[in-house]
């Protein structure tokens, strides 16, 4: 875990929030619009975004900004919790593009959306 959080840690992050009023770890806050965060942080040179979490994928997701949906499942259910595309006012038609069967028995799933 060590060199995982390490090379999490140096990462730039941002955090869309409108009740925290300070993050830490190599954060930025963002109280804008998202979307418009994400077309800025697009144009910047790098290897992409990578967001995390339900509601601003959501959001995201409903504007078409997503290039690339990479999901891990693990072989342990929670059985509870929110999910991704519960709130979609349309559906999302998505290409497999990748599959990675990992030591953990967990599987990573990589998909485009088609166009």
């Amino acid at each position: 875990m060590e060199p995982v959080a390490r090379t999490i840690d140096a990462k730039k992050k941002y955090v869309v929030s409108s009740t925290l009023h300070q993050v830490d770890w190599n954060a930025e806050l963002v109280r804008r619009d998202p979307g418009q965060t994400v077309q800025q942080l697009k144009r910047e040179p790098g290897k992409g975004l990578f967001v995390v979490g339900v509601t601003l994928p959501l959001a995201l997701a409903e504007l078409g900004m997503i290039d690339e949906y990479e999901f891990l499942v693990h072989p342990r259910s929670a059985g509870h919790g929110p999910t991704l595309f519960s709130e979609l006012s349309k559906h999302v038609d998505l290409k497999l593009v990748n599959r990675l069967e990992l030591a953990s028995e967990a599987v990573a799933l990589r998909y485009e959306p088609r166009r």
